[in-house]
């Protein structure tokens, strides 16, 4: 586009094509914004044939994205700034979805692009769904406690949650952040660029393999044993690719379970002497775990997609908002494929601040992975 070999409104109106096919069947959109962007696609036409795209300006020219919700597009000012192209606003959870676990679009309850029965993830499901589809490259979120994370392993894509406070956000309690859904890690970069104008090159250089420990459960949970093999199976991946080395720390990474700091943090009026402990300890662990290793390594969910009638017993958050209360950035990357035929998940978790070793930590992953 900014070379001008494509037109903004042919990609444009190739992607509301492609919404218009599948979305009936997916649900992926709450609304579908077509004669804005298209008006907006030939605006950003007009503006590269004057110039507007020389020297680096608009880096995301002509890119079609979806935002999460109907308020979405406050937080997508800087894509806009960049030269993307708003489509429509992506499903959420509605009325009788408890812990956020599927989204309700236009046309119905989104369904996970790998198996109709299955549930892609919440909040940002129509998100996760939109790119995993191809209906959209890039796709904003949240990630409150892991609505993200979730829907990026479950949908097989890559989602990213920032470091608390790094990015604006309009949740109070802290716990929620802005979040990203791309098919690979170098557009996930490309989104940080534009959201921070930084570039993952501003922070110190990354030699690999970066240190990183293992864990299947942070020391709390009881996932499932399929979710734990694919994740450790795609840890050892990384190994043999030269990505990351794995050590032992002096003692394994056990963190008290954050379900009551969490629950706490968003019940208006709770006594939070005990999220304070918690969250105390936790963040004097995971600094003892961080003075040792770059990364963190552990299944994004503690189970397969589970149906539309719910969740059952087990929170699909009890891997993720460990990290929300304790505000570290994380990323989810594919992990392969269960034997239901669903994608499951990597979290990469780091320090404070260091997205840019997280996305470097991705990006190489997927080029010697592809490489091999």
């Amino acid at each position: 586009m900014r070379e001008r070999r494509l037109r903004a409104v042919d990609v444009v109106a190739e992607a509301l094509e492609r919404i218009g096919r599948a979305d009936p069947v997916l649900c992926a959109f709450l609304e579908v914004w077509g004669d804005q962007a298209l008006r907006r696609a030939g605006e950003l036409d007009a503006r590269v044939a004057g110039g507007a795209a020389e020297g680096g300006a608009l880096p995301l020219a002509g890119v079609p994205v979806a935002v999460k919700g109907r308020a979405g597009l406050r937080a997508a000012g800087p894509l806009l700034a960049a030269g993307c192209v708003a489509v429509g606003a992506t499903s959420v959870p509605g009325p009788g979805t408890p812990w956020q676990t599927w989204g309700l679009g236009q046309h119905g309850v989104t369904v996970n692009p790998w198996r109709a029965d299955r549930t892609p993830g919440g909040s940002s499901a129509g998100a996760a769904v939109a790119v995993a589809a191809g209906l959209v490259p890039l796709a904003t979120g949240s990630d409150g406690a892991g609505s993200v994370r979730i829907p990026a392993a479950w949908c097989g894509v890559v989602g990213l949650k920032v470091t608390a406070g790094r990015l604006p956000s309009p949740d109070r309690t802290g716990l929620a952040t802005p979040g990203v859904l791309t098919r690979t890690a170098a557009d996930t970069a490309a989104w940080w660029r534009v959201v921070t104008r930084q570039t993952v090159d501003d922070a110190a250089p990354v030699t690999f393999p970066v240190t990183a420990v293992w864990s299947p459960d942070l020391g709390f949970a009881a996932p499932d044993p399929e979710p734990v093999a694919l994740a450790r199976a795609a840890a050892d991946r990384l190994v043999d690719a030269g990505v990351v080395r794995l050590v032992r720390p002096p003692a394994p990474p056990l963190l008290l379970d954050p379900a009551p700091a969490w629950l706490a943090l968003r019940t208006p009026g709770a006594d939070l002497a005990e999220a304070r402990r918690i969250r105390a300890e936790n963040d004097r662990r995971l600094d003892r775990l961080f003075s040792g290793a770059d990364l963190l390594l552990t299944p994004t969910t503690p189970t397969p997609p589970h149906g539309h009638d719910g969740p059952g017993d087990v929170y699909s958050t009890a891997l993720t908002w460990a990290f929300n209360v304790s505000g570290h950035p994380a990323l989810s990357m594919p992990a392969g494929f269960g034997a239901d035929g669903c994608p499951a998940g990597l979290q990469l978790v780091a320090g404070p601040g260091r997205e840019a070793l997280l996305l470097a930590a991705a990006q190489e992953a997927e080029l010697r992975t592809a490489a091999a």
